[in-house]
């Protein structure tokens, strides 16, 4: 799975506990983070580029654990796995969440807190409206905070500050349920609920992933037969020493090693 940062090890988490018997290789792509206002042409290019690392390192199944990724470059990405690989799937994020929060909405009022790129991609909106065209998606973008998150800094009264701005909406729309359409926004999802209210539903990706990663692996035949704990391990294209002592705060599990690894074109890029 590969994330813009320790995002996605809110995904990693659920996936660890649900499919302990799997391997996993997570990879963040520090050196170009944030995703969130990157164009979709961007964003398109940098999975192509991921999902080859890799396959290079013989996975079998590929999360895009960046909502930002999924809403631009999921079909594409899954396109080209399809035809230049022996049929590894690809999943993503966005779908699962548009799932949950249509079925935890008790008003048809439903919140998104995400990236600019992602607000303005639509995916949420079409993923929530094939599901029930009836509901109604108030959707907030949230340029700063994926950043904010990320650094790993203590929260004062500036953080909260912000917090407090992107809710306000949601409050004055009068959702019942929020969909954190980013997968660094679980990491502070205590803030989150004391700013929306304790009646609101929060919804995020994980758990509902997590499910549908296992339905894949048993529908086609791709569980690891061992009896024991699989292995993980954990890749960037930044600084090593930093992502592992932010993820392995957020993962509260131990990294190990962390491999940095160079991605085409990355200094281009970046």
């Amino acid at each position: 799975m590969f994330d813009s940062g320790v995002g996605g090890l809110t995904v990693l988490h659920e996936l660890l506990v649900a499919l302990p018997r799997e391997d996993f290789v997570y990879l963040g792509d520090t050196a170009r983070f944030p995703y969130g206002e990157r164009s979709s042409r961007e964003l398109e290019r940098f999975a192509v580029e991921i999902a080859e690392e890799l396959l290079g390192r013989g996975i079998k199944l590929l999360v895009v654990a960046c909502n930002s990724a999924t809403a631009a470059a999921l079909g594409s990405l899954r396109q080209r796995m399809m035809e230049t690989t022996l049929g590894v799937e690809v999943l993503g994020v966005v779908r699962p969440e548009a799932f949950r929060a249509v079925a935890a909405t008790r008003t048809g009022r439903i919140g998104l807190l995400a990236t600019p790129t992602t607000v303005a991609s639509g995916a949420y909106e079409n993923a929530v409206h094939a599901v029930d065209p009836h509901v109604t998606l108030h959707a907030v973008a949230c340029p700063t905070l994926a950043a904010i998150i990320q650094a790993g800094e203590q929260f004062d009264e500036h953080v909260v500050s912000t917090v407090r701005a992107i809710c306000a909406p949601l409050r004055e729309a009068q959702v019942d349920t929020v969909i954190l359409g980013c997968t660094h926004y679980p990491l502070i999802q205590p803030l989150l609920q004391r700013m929306l209210g304790p009646e609101i539903e929060l919804v995020s990706s994980g758990a509902a992933l997590a499910r549908q990663v296992e339905h894949i692996l048993s529908t086609r035949e791709l569980q690891n037969p061992r009896a024991g704990e699989g292995d993980y391990r954990f890749l960037c294209t930044g600084d090593t020493a930093a992502f592992g002592d932010l993820a392995t705060r957020f993962l509260q599990m131990p990294l190990g090693a962390v491999e940095r690894v160079e991605l085409v074109n990355l200094g281009a890029a970046a």
